[in-house]
């Protein structure tokens, strides 16, 4: 079908700085041992979390010191801008499309923002057109790489022959706190690091894979979950305890009632492909969706070399995959911030 949206490319990116995940211990140890009586029990976290390393957007030393929003959001501009301009660059130049080929541009991110938006920032220095559109969606935090894709897919769908570019890029690492001192800014600190992505999709032939449905599901009243509050320091992480059993209870029917309204079941997924917010909670999505324990093996690869990047780690869990060869069907799964779980399903391009 020539009127179907494609995944026409894909590229990742990461920043420069690479911290090991010892080297995050022994930091960790060093700014909170002596301020924080359950750092010791809580740095078990750093062993566990399945991660050897991560990139981030400033070298170790830069998170000795406390950092307010004006730090924090020009560090996010540059290595923002940086990323954006590599990812997506490569994504055209994958597609065999240049900037001025794009007719819209989709950006998520939810841990920095510029006002002109990040699209804007880069026009010139990308060469977009004048009349691109620009779709700028902030807050759907880990989610917003597939609620994201399917975003830049229905616009795809809804104007024939349109080049739409998807940028996801998140810098998680700059919303560390050294005046938090909580559980959840712990294992924050023990998860998450920094990554940039973009896909190129528009209908007609060709392409990685078709995007065959999408869908999201929204849990009532479970805002405490996973989320930011905002204070004079900047973004303190939200994250509860409940969240590994409430994924391993409500996931598996949240995607089946997704799947079902696409005319889909859980056993037409040849692959769930699925963003690796930890070790625990792969654990939990494997177990509601009836995997067997181990099979989300992209994620675990991913998870290990680059940590949880929010929002693009799905794309680069894709990447992967693709490399490795799609199955006839696949789904990609994030759960994020509402509480809410978004799905893409993907058909194989024989």
């Amino acid at each position: 079908m020539t009127d179907s949206v494609k995944l026409v490319s894909l590229a990742v990116a990461a920043p420069e700085h690479v911290i090991f995940q010892q080297q995050a211990l022994e930091a960790s140890a060093r700014l909170f041992a002596d301020r924080f009586e359950d750092f010791r029990h809580l740095a078990r976290v750093f062993d566990n979390a399945g991660i050897q390393k991560r990139h981030a957007a400033r070298p170790l030393a830069w998170f000795d010191e406390p950092h307010g929003w004006q730090d924090r959001m020009e560090a996010y501009a540059e290595v923002a801008g940086r990323l954006f301009v590599e990812a997506a660059s490569s994504a055209l130049h994958q597609a065999g499309l240049g900037a001025g080929d794009v007719d819209c541009v989709v950006t998520v991110s939810s841990t920095g923002f510029t006002t002109p938006s990040l699209d804007a920032q880069m026009a010139r220095r990308m060469g977009f057109r004048a009349d691109i559109e620009r779709v700028p969606v902030f807050g759907l935090g880990c989610a917003a790489g597939v609620s994201g894709f399917a975003i830049a897919s229905r616009l795809a769908r809804s104007r024939p022959g349109a080049v739409v570019l998807f940028v996801s890029i998140e810098l998680c690492t700059l919303a560390f706190r050294l005046d938090e001192l909580t559980r959840p800014n712990i294992i924050a600190t023990a998860l998450f690091g920094d990554g940039a992505a973009a896909c190129v999709l528009r209908s007609g032939d060709g392409g990685l894979a078709e995007v065959e449905s999408t869908g999201e599901h929204l849990f009532p009243d479970t805002l405490d979950i996973m989320g930011w509050k905002i204070d004079d320091g900047g973004f303190g992480i939200v994250l509860a305890q409940a969240l590994p059993p409430f994924a391993e209870q409500e996931l598996g029917p949240a995607v089946t009632a997704i799947l079902a309204r696409n005319g889909l079941a859980p056993d037409d997924i040849d692959r769930f492909i699925c963003h690796p917010g930890g070790t625990k909670v792969l654990a939990a999505m494997e177990s509601a969706l009836s995997l067997t324990p181990g099979a989300l093996d992209h994620e675990r690869g991913v998870l290990a070399d680059y940590g949880n990047m929010s929002s693009p780690t799905i794309l680069f869990v894709l990447e992967r995959a693709i490399r490795a060869g799609l199955p006839e069907r696949a789904a990609m799964i994030a759960m994020g911030p509402g509480f809410s779980a978004s799905c893409v399903t993907l058909r194989r391009i024989s």
